[in-house]
């Protein structure tokens, strides 16, 4: 089918398109209008977007989707009374709220090598939205061994590719660099520069070889980190050493509000958003996700099993569930209700407003939740009206603790985000630091997923409620019309190399730290179609990164 978007003001950063026009597609693709055939056999539908913006779909970097921990938290939180689907929504019901704000790909930054066939059954269930996950090391214990041993880089980046490539996935996460392995060895708190209690490995030396480890097998997107020391006062510091332990290669820290606070004043607690947002202007191979706080009842799941058993005691229903996950990570899931009058909770609010607005560079700084973490990711839409509308932001931070509120800078900030600048948080920036090809953009040849949303005051209701949804050129959400739901699966892969003969030799030792052997962590692509129902599609690895030094 011939579509035309027709009067729109397309708004497209990749390639600095932002002006009115038409977009034709067919067969999936965009293609040009010189290409349309005139003629019977070519008569188009036509979608008026008249007074409206035209974006590629949204791409949500972070966003926990997958992997058995939600199973946990549904469990946890499901009664009678008071269902959990509306927090924490299933598969397809995560596929219609998406659509209905205009993503289109998302990707879940924790998938445990053990349970990555898991986590890519839970995302193909969510039909119609694109996929992709991220491989979780950096505390499974034959790494731990390596780095004790003081392995030689290349044997770390043939493990590093060989567990890419095993487990389906485009990019690779630490979570707590040995917190998690440290917590299962009785310790309760390990610093960037703290020994692990068994192997004697810091978190800076993870860092620092797994930052390298990516940057050399070509890897797209950095070494993707959740520091030490999540949701503590004064943690700035293991932030800033972090930054320091990349060693000039580049260097994602997600949710950086959890890891942005100082502990001066007299709650011990202060914003370190300036500290952070200096350090980011004098490394220019640091990128963040904010993870923004948003008031009400959430639930928190994390790997990070050293800080979930730290917050048991701020459960709210009060219970929660801690469990180690063979040997290579921990799972905790503690419920959470975040408080608008609350002096901590409106500190973080604050905190991660900050981050948005302080950082010039919107291609360095990406809009998520941490879903569920921070806040369902249904709340963007009023995420990006406090961006946008700083009337509406003023009236928001009155309303929180006052306190709070006085301690943060944020009522001294003037800006406001462009339309322009949120297309390029959402859509350009995380598709080209994933290395996506195809799509996050409007250019001749890339996948049909574009977005029309309705120009209004109201940022939130406009970007709520889209007037046009396109999932590869099928019409997934229309205003008068008959939206059709989309079917099938992608999921986004990295295309990476290693020598076969070190992972020969380290499959023998994995079987000592593991209930199974290293093969069985492998998922084919036959598999990934036959029996997950997704279909697995490569990128290229990138040309190799070169430090800053």
């Amino acid at each position: 089918m011939l579509t035309r978007i027709q009067n729109g003001h397309r708004i497209d950063p990749a390639l600095g398109v932002d002006r009115v026009g038409d977009v034709w597609i067919k067969d999936g693709k965009i293609v040009p209008s010189c290409e349309v055939q005139t003629g019977s056999a070519n008569n188009p539908r036509t979608l008026d977007a008249s007074d409206c913006i035209v974006m590629a779909g949204g791409i949500d970097l972070h966003t926990h989707i997958g992997g058995g921990k939600l199973t946990l938290a549904r469990l946890l939180l499901e009664e009678p009374a008071k269902p959990s689907r509306d927090l924490l929504p299933t598969a397809p019901v995560v596929a219609q709220r998406y659509l209905d704000m205009g993503y289109t790909t998302c990707f879940e930054p924790a998938v445990i090598p053990c349970n990555a066939r898991s986590a890519h059954a839970e995302m193909a269930e969510i039909r119609g939205i694109d996929t992709g996950g991220f491989c979780l090391l950096g505390n499974d214990d034959l790494l731990m061994q390596l780095l004790a041993d003081n392995a030689p880089q290349s044997v770390i980046n043939d493990y590093v590719a060989w567990m890419v490539m095993a487990t389906q996935c485009i990019a690779v996460k630490v979570v707590n660099p040995g917190g998690i392995s440290a917590f299962k060895f009785n310790q309760r708190r390990l610093d960037v520069d703290t020994p692990h209690p068994r192997y004697g490995v810091t978190p800076s030396t993870i860092v620092r070889r797994l930052c390298r480890a990516v940057s050399e097998i070509g890897l797209a997107h950095p070494l993707h980190v959740h520091c030490s020391n999540l949701g503590v006062p004064g943690n700035i510091e293991s932030t800033l050493k972090t930054i320091d332990a990349a060693d000039g290669f580049p260097i994602h820290l997600a949710h950086a509000q959890f890891h942005c606070y100082g502990n001066n004043g007299p709650y011990a607690m202060t914003s370190a958003a300036a500290k952070l947002v200096d350090a980011i202007d004098r490394n220019p191979h640091v990128t963040i996700d904010v993870g923004q706080v948003m008031f009400g009842q959430t639930v928190t799941i994390s790997a990070d099993s050293m800080h979930q058993f730290h917050n048991i005691r701020y459960a709210n229903p009060r219970k929660s569930i801690l469990v180690d996950v063979e040997c290579e990570a921990g799972c905790g899931v503690v419920p959470f209700r975040y408080r608008r009058r609350q002096f901590v909770h409106s500190l973080q609010w604050a905190i991660g407003l900050e981050l948005f607005l302080m950082i010039d560079d919107p291609a360095r700084v990406f809009l998520t939740t941490d879903h569920p973490n921070g806040a369902p990711f249904t709340t963007y839409p009023h995420l990006i009206r406090l961006l946008c509308d700083r009337a509406f932001r003023e009236t928001a931070l009155a309303e929180i603790d006052p306190e709070a509120a006085a301690a943060s800078s944020l009522a001294g900030i003037d800006r406001e985000y462009t339309l322009g600048e949120i297309a390029i948080m959402t859509r350009s920036a995380p598709a080209a630091i994933l290395g996506l090809s195809g799509i996050g953009d409007l250019a001749i040849g890339s996948s049909a997923d574009v977005v029309v949303y309705e120009k209004n005051r109201n940022f939130e209701t406009m970007f709520a409620q889209p007037k046009f949804v396109l999932k590869n050129g099928v019409l997934v959400r229309g205003k008068g019309s008959v939206s059709t739901e989309p079917s099938g699966s992608i999921t986004h892969t990295a295309n990476v190399e290693f020598n076969p003969k070190t992972i020969a030799t380290l499959a023998n030792r994995y079987e000592s730290f593991s209930a199974m052997a290293m093969s069985r962590l492998q998922i084919s692509d036959d598999e990934m179609q036959a029996s997950l129902g997704t279909v697995p599609v490569k990128h290229a690895s990138q040309t190799k990164h070169r430090a800053f030094h």
